[in-house]
């Protein structure tokens, strides 16, 4: 029996709406799945704080309590003790895309070797120094506050399914290489033991600076640092109307008002802090599973001696990781709502995660009796980049610091400290590279955006059983400047 590929798009429209047929398998992994993100549902979430009310004043206003947000504060503090730095948040810390990704971390601040030799390949070299400088920092500020974020310093591996994607692997390899990364190209049966699927023909391993963390428990705990060094926090206080008071901008929070010298918009995929933001920027989900601990018996099915973080070569990746308990986390099947809801009603059932779950029980076989507990979706900011880029508004006085489409754990903190930087208008020559002065094209609006994301993702889903006008259109994205392949 086949599984009918669920649309990964509005699954919640007339159009979308399809009969299933599931494979006995994906009905009982799924049968018990709770539809939030497993790094959020703990009992060591901390207490939420209180909302904002009445009016303050601060030098920097941060808005976004994510990653990007709460690495600015902390830099903003580290760097001046004495600057007044207020954060606010609309829901919870972690809430909006913090506490959902996949927390496969590296150096690359560009969302990979490969796409920063793509959108910047005069400034690469650079871009290597400061990744590499970034994880030295992010590990730094984890080790010198106890943040206890689960993490596990094995490495990145990179696995071809089947042999098309053996080419990939060594483009990879030579690239990483050449830049002075310490990789190790695997074939089939090396791979084997590393990690044993019987879709995968090889590996490619990035053994230094890369690893995964809980990514829950690192914004709780870069929560508790920015607190100490004496950021103001305010939980469940969107940011309403921005105004220009020409020396200085005011913020509407929640019930409460803000005036600020500087303000920066840390709110990646949700685009806010000015209407122009979203010219740039699209919201996608990317859906993640979550299964029990596996057992030892289980663990020895399939390998994984290293443990380490997993991308695959397929048209639309798969990615996959272990946690600290022995959980697979599967993730990776993109989908795109009509004008980008917070939390999308059809994400908390189980028909949009359907195919991923069919896509984890063709790579891992050997697990048809594991059984899922958490499924849920993050947002990702789409952009021609695919990586960071600041966008400066209301005369130079608020910047919007955002775009990662993944691996934006530790990217982010790079982002906060390049926007801080433009923010306060430092001499620092980097803010003279490509990357730190220009933005991404932009992206057609609703509904353009829809109907090409609609079309976009179905050929995605599709392109490497069927090919055809798929792979045509993909290409055609590619080269309007969005790498889909």
């Amino acid at each position: 029996m086949t599984v009918t590929a669920p649309s990964t798009v509005d699954a919640d429209t007339p159009t979308c709406r399809k009969t299933r047929a599931m494979t006995a398998p994906v009905t009982a992994a799924l049968k018990d799945a709770t539809f939030f993100p497993y790094w959020l549902d703990s009992p060591d979430a901390p207490a939420a704080e209180a909302p904002l009310s009445g009016k303050l004043d601060c030098d920097l206003a941060i808005v976004g309590g994510g990653f990007t947000g709460l690495w600015a504060a902390i830099l903003a503090k580290e760097t001046d003790p004495k600057r007044e730095v207020v954060l606010i948040e609309a829901e919870r810390i972690a809430h909006g895309g913090s506490g959902r990704p996949g927390a496969i971390v590296s150096t690359s601040v560009m969302h990979g070797l490969g796409n920063a030799k793509r959108i910047f390949p005069r400034d690469l070299d650079r871009l290597e120094v400061l990744g590499r400088d970034n994880m030295a920092g992010f590990r730094r500020t984890i080790a010198e506050h106890g943040i206890d974020c689960d993490q596990e310093w094995n490495g990145e591996l990179t696995v071809a399914v089947g042999p098309g994607g053996l080419p990939v692997l060594r483009e990879e390899y030579d690239l990483h290489r050449a830049h002075g990364h310490e990789v190790e190209l695997l074939d089939e049966t090396a791979l084997r033991g590393h990690l044993r699927s019987p879709i995968f023909s090889g590996g490619l391993w990035s053994k230094r600076d890369s690893g995964t963390v809980h990514p829950a428990k690192l914004a709780w705990g870069l929560k508790r640092t920015a607190r100490a060094l004496g950021v103001r926090i305010y939980e469940h206080s969107p940011m309403g109307r921005v105004e220009d008071l020409g020396a200085r901008l005011r913020l509407q929070a929640g019930e409460g008002v803000i005036e600020a010298r500087r303000a920066l918009f840390a709110t990646n995929a949700f685009a806010a802090g000015h209407p122009r933001i979203r010219s740039r920027v699209a919201m996608l989900r990317d859906r993640i599973l979550m299964t029990e601990p596996l057992s030892p018996e289980q663990m020895s099915r399939i390998g994984w001696a290293n443990r380490q973080g997993v991308y695959d070569t397929r048209t639309q990746l798969n990615y996959m990781r272990l946690t600290r308990d022995n959980r697979i986390l599967f993730g990776g099947r993109l989908g795109y709502y009509m004008n980008a809801p917070r939390d999308p009603r059809p994400d908390r059932g189980p028909a949009p995660y359907e195919g991923l779950a069919e896509a984890f029980l063709t790579t891992f076989p050997q697990l048809d009796d594991i059984r899922f507990t958490h499924a849920w979706s993050g947002p990702i900011a789409l952009t021609t980049r695919m990586a960071v880029h600041f966008q400066s508004y209301h005369g130079g006085k608020g910047l919007y610091a955002g775009g990662y489409s993944g691996f934006g754990v530790s990217a982010s903190r790079f982002g906060a400290r390049i926007g801080l930087a433009r923010l306060d208008g430092c001499e620092d020559p980097d803010l003279d590279l490509e990357f730190a002065r220009t933005m991404p094209a932009p992206i057609p609006p609703e509904p353009f955006r829809y109907l090409g994301a609609r079309l976009t993702l179905h050929a995605l889903d599709t392109v490497d059983r069927k090919g055809g006008w798929r792979r045509r259109w993909i290409d055609l994205v590619t080269r309007l400047g969005i790498p889909l392949s």
